[in-house]
């Protein structure tokens, strides 16, 4: 069965995408909860009036976010992680974690997509954090203390 997803679903799709799925799958999971649509004519256009709707508010929140990125200027997070002797963290801490103590120290609503890990934190000491919404750039500093 061809649906449209209206949610991001791990080992299906993103947001908005369209798929072929078993009918049973998609009859008895994805529709009952509300995670997709049967791919129609009126529904693919219900989902493009939705796609743009969230992109228009996306662009709108990112603008606003890029006019006070410099706030993230001088905030510094410190985060608590169990570490062995060496200071390797047993824990990565990904963007998503960073996201909660970012908020309570900036004010920003920041999504994980703008904070610029090339990889996962894994090591105890000081580390900064690039942020990067709309174009413009600023960077915070996270301080990991081992356990």
């Amino acid at each position: 069965m061809k649906i449209i997803l209206l949610k991001d679903i791990r080992k299906v799709g993103k947001k908005y995408e369209t798929k072929e799925v078993a009918d049973g799958f998609a009859m008895n999971s994805l529709i009952p909860r509300n995670l997709a649509l049967q791919a129609t004519g009126t529904a693919e256009k219900h989902v493009e009036a939705l796609r743009a709707q969230d992109s228009a508010a996306k662009s709108g929140r990112e603008a606003g976010v890029a006019q006070e990125l410099e706030k993230i200027a001088g905030v510094t997070i410190a985060m608590r992680g169990k570490a062995n002797e060496q200071g390797h963290l047993f824990a990565a801490i990904h963007a998503e974690d960073l996201i909660d103590e970012l908020r309570k120290e900036s004010g920003l609503e920041i999504d994980a997509e703008h904070i610029k890990l090339d990889k996962p934190v894994k090591e105890a000491g000081e580390h900064m954090i690039p942020v990067e919404v709309a174009g413009k750039r600023a960077e915070f500093k996270l301080v990991i203390e081992a356990e």
